[in-house]
């Protein structure tokens, strides 16, 4: 149940971030619960390498170059889901920044 609660927050932060940063758009809710899953996969397999990859330059930023991650896996969703579309690097940014955040406070209901 936990589960499902979570996917709707992440779904309800990308039609956030798709209202108030003007480079991205969600066709609807459908979409974003689809694009919230392929970005649950995602950070579940990609983004740990990428982290470790991406080691020294995180611990130099003290880690927010993650959100830099965060903002290319976001954006490289944004090329082949339909429906779903990130103009740029910039809104990419902003839009994982929303989305972070909305999703952090919104799970923490559920801790």
């Amino acid at each position: 149940m936990i589960f499902v609660a979570r996917w709707l927050i992440v779904a309800l932060a990308l039609l956030l971030a798709a209202y108030l940063v003007p480079g991205i758009t969600v066709a609807s809710f459908y979409t974003a619960l689809i694009v919230a899953v392929l970005l649950g996969i995602l950070n579940l397999t990609v983004k740990p390498i990428l982290l470790l990859l991406t080691l020294p330059i995180t611990i130099v930023t003290f880690g927010l170059f993650a959100l830099v991650i965060n903002g290319v896996l976001l954006w490289f969703l944004g090329t082949f889901v339909k429906g779903f579309d990130v103009s740029g690097f910039v809104a990419a940014l902003l839009g994982a920044f929303i989305i972070t955040v909305v999703s952090w406070a919104g799970n923490k209901l559920f801790d």
